[in-house]
C-alpha cells in the first residue's frame, strides 16, 4: 500500500488510516494544482 502503511495496520487503525486519508486529499489537492498550472501554460504558448 502506498502512504507507507501495509493494508493490515490501515484496516485495523482508525488515526493511521485518517492521517493516510489527509494525506491523500493534501496530494489530490496538489496534483490538481499543478495539471491547473501545466494547462494555463499550455493554453497561453498555444495561443
Amino acid at each position: 500500500m502506498s502512504h507507507g502503511v501495509g493494508y493490515e495496520v490501515y484496516s485495523r487503525k482508525h488515526e493511521v488510516r485518517m492521517r493516510v486519508e489527509k494525506q491523500r486529499e493534501r496530494n489530490y489537492a496538489e496534483s490538481k494544482r499543478v495539471l491547473a498550472e501545466i494547462t494555463s501554460k499550455l493554453y497561453s504558448i498555444t495561443n
